[in-house]
């Protein structure tokens, strides 16, 4: 079909095309913040990403588009770290919150996702994600002038600490001294560039390893939240797909110890201990935030999830294997 009017607009105005190219193209599912379209263009398929001010959840939940901005400049800082971890950035206008970015063929670059929830827990994905996610953290810790680029708590907490976190707190009131207490811990430990939605849904499985998307969350704040997000999504795979639950958590475990190990910008545990406390809140916040996982439906398995971050958000751990382990040990 042809892309909406506006949007062709938008990419003559960034001089990707001509005002008299007729675009092709569809629209691609995935995600709650963009529209995101497959367009064809000179023989070649691009993908075009563009900011929606209001995510596509049932509440309400409001973003500024000039995340996009902060999107394409994480791709940037990363092309010069891990460049066959990312897609290449084409075009991009920031005051239309609209860029264009290489579009990777489904039959090459399987969504992560899709493997978990099929039965395919590859540890070798689990390694190397571990891997380029520790390298992103440690390569831009510390670094002052990425730290000024990506000044923006105000919209980081608009889209993960409010959503997540304080929204939670909303439906959790006895709860909510710890869940705020957990976003004010992620705030006040600024130490590298952090993506801010590691998901399993986010990362494709290509040829030559993981391929990371969506980065319109990027923010100069604290690693430990790229970590315990990624690790929220292999626990609540579980319930998913129980069939793969011990395959499911060793990849946790790996994911640990493959990051830990790298660890070189702080002390190894005190890192540690806030990546539990802020899994335990993520936990619950993917269940009764404002983007709730949709795999998990059953009222009990909800319980189920409730209980046990609830366990941890009161008497948080020190270990990520006691997390685990009392995960894996639950029936």
């Amino acid at each position: 079909m042809e892309v909406p009017e506006d949007l062709r607009q938008i990419l003559i105005n960034m001089g990707f095309v001509t005002a008299d190219q007729i675009v092709m193209g569809e629209p691609l599912t995935g995600g709650v913040s963009s529209d995101i379209w497959r367009i064809d263009v000179d023989n070649r398929s691009v993908c075009v990403k563009r900011a929606l001010r209001q995510l596509k959840v049932s509440r309400e939940w409001r973003a500024p588009i000039n995340r996009n901005a902060y999107e394409v400049a994480w791709f940037k800082i990363v092309a010069n770290i891990a460049p066959a971890a990312i897609p290449k950035i084409l075009a991009h206008d920031s005051s239309a919150g609209v860029f264009v970015m290489d579009f990777l063929p489904p039959e090459e670059n399987v969504v992560w996702k899709s493997q978990l929830h099929n039965g395919l827990v590859e540890h070798k994905t689990v390694l190397a994600m571990a891997e380029i996610l520790v390298r992103i953290h440690c390569e831009t810790a510390g670094d002052k002038s990425i730290s000024e680029q990506f000044d923006n708590d105000e919209l980081f907490c608009s889209l993960r600490l409010e959503p997540y976190f304080h929204a939670t707190g909303e439906i959790h009131t006895d709860l909510r001294p710890q869940l705020m207490a957990v976003a004010a811990l992620a705030m006040e430990n600024k130490k590298a560039l952090v993506h801010g939605d590691v998901s399993p849904k986010n990362i494709l499985v290509g040829t030559q390893g993981p391929i990371i998307l969506d980065a319109e969350c990027a923010w100069y704040g604290d690693p430990a939240f790229d970590l315990a997000f990624c690790l929220n999504h292999l626990l609540l795979k579980c319930i998913w797909n129980p069939s793969v639950k011990p395959e499911l958590i060793a990849g946790f475990d790996l994911f640990v110890k493959t990051y830990l190990s790298a660890v070189n910008w702080e002390c190894k545990k005190a890192l540690e201990k806030r990546v539990a406390r802020i899994l335990a809140g993520l936990m619950l916040g993917r269940i009764d935030g404002k983007s709730p996982v949709e795999y998990i439906n059953d009222e009990a398995e909800k319980d189920k999830v409730r209980d046990f971050a609830r366990q941890f958000l009161l008497r948080p751990a020190d270990r990520l294997s006691s997390i685990s382990a009392a995960w894996l040990a639950l029936k």
